[in-house]
């Protein structure tokens, strides 16, 4: 068996960002997925050549084009030999392809039908482009970001396309999926990237009702203002990070960094200052690798901030095979008692297998 969703067949139709994301994360669990890919005149640099050799992985492909009579009635006959369905086009595209929850339940009651967008499939900006950065932004998100003075800087793509896009769609798939296998009866699962980020905030939103969430930035447990909870810069110019939360950790980072002269209530916000300062010295006064010497694996919750050069690296991951490769790539997660994980061998190459993917799904 090669992992839990075995047996599983689901339909890609290809995408960027976070529909490949989660058709990976499927592919990952033992899903068989098959990718439908644009013809190449259609594909562009997005698919082509930004890191689709990893997120296309676990995965073959053929070409369809969904213009073309021919190929629409094999996408049909596809999708009425399918579980799921991945799609991550714009609202109302499958929908003119023919393609669209109503026509595919009418082929297979059965298919769970994943669509993943940024603003959701109705409301005022339903129809509108848009981004990672844009979807966070609504989702109130951003805006806790960043230095108090300066405009927030995007986490990169991940609480939008990956955490709250893909992810949340993986995981509504898999729900559905189990209900599917109850009843019988499909179902269209509507992940928004604006819906996924606003849940990953259901914390910062509780502590924002009962004020203990200041508006501003950095002025806050986790966003920067705690002195206890922030990345600091040492000797040689390399950082650590610090999340020495409780009190047990508190003190233990003050023992290590030798700051036990004095006495300090770590949640007295006025000192917070004052206490980041004295921080940021005892850091500054020593190379990385000397504190590390010293603190990490301890209480202290100290940690060096790695380049993803580095990380692979890093003894615990090297370890626990957190990575894998080549080209060097995050390895399948979450792990699983009854399965080993591991990137299955793929040619991802559109139509290197068309045949052979053909008659396994029995077309």
């Amino acid at each position: 068996m090669l992992g839990p969703l075995a047996g599983i067949r689901i339909l890609e139709f290809e995408s960027i960002g976070p529909g490949p994301y989660c058709a990976m994360l499927l592919a990952d669990l033992g899903a068989e997925v098959l990718r439908l890919a644009r013809p190449a005149a259609d594909r562009g640099k997005l698919i082509e050549d930004r890191g689709h050799a990893v997120m296309h992985r676990g995965r073959p492909a053929i070409t369809l084009n969904l213009k073309d009579a021919d190929d629409l009635d094999l996408a049909c006959r596809l999708i009425g030999k399918a579980d799921g369905l991945v799609e991550g086009l714009r609202p109302g595209v499958m929908e003119k392809l023919g393609l669209g929850p109503e026509q595919a339940h009418s082929l297979n009651p059965g298919l769970v039908y994943g669509r993943i967008t940024g603003w959701g499939q109705e409301g005022p900006l339903a129809h509108s482009v848009g981004h990672d950065i844009n979807y966070i932004a609504l989702s109130g998100a951003l805006g806790t970001m960043g230095a108090p003075d300066a405009p927030p800087l995007p986490p990169l793509n991940l609480i939008g396309d990956f955490g709250g896009g893909g992810l949340y769609l993986a995981f509504g798939m898999l729900a559905a999926l189990i209900e599917a296998g109850r009843t019988g009866q499909g179902q269209v699962v509507d992940a928004a990237m604006i819906d996924g980020a606003a849940s990953q905030m259901a914390l910062l939103y509780a502590w924002h009702a009962t004020g203990s969430w200041r508006p501003e930035k950095g002025a806050n447990l986790l966003d920067g203002g705690a002195p206890f909870y922030r990345c600091y810069r040492c000797s040689d110019g390399k950082d650590v990070a610090v999340g020495a939360i409780e009190p047990q950790f508190f003190a233990a980072l003050m023992q290590g960094l030798g700051l036990t002269e004095e006495e300090w209530d770590q949640y007295d916000r006025g000192r917070w200052p004052a206490l980041a300062e004295r921080i940021a010295g005892a850091f500054a006064g020593q190379p990385r690798d000397h504190w590390l010497g010293l603190l990490e694996g301890t209480d202290a919750c100290v940690s060096p901030v790695l380049t993803m050069v580095d990380a692979p690296e890093h003894p615990h991951n090297r370890a626990r095979a957190t990575f894998t490769g080549p080209p060097t790539q995050p390895a399948p997660g979450p792990r699983f008692s009854n399965h080993a994980g591991r990137v299955r061998d793929c040619d991802t190459a559109p139509d290197a297998l068309r045949d052979q993917i053909l008659t396994d799904w029995g077309i």
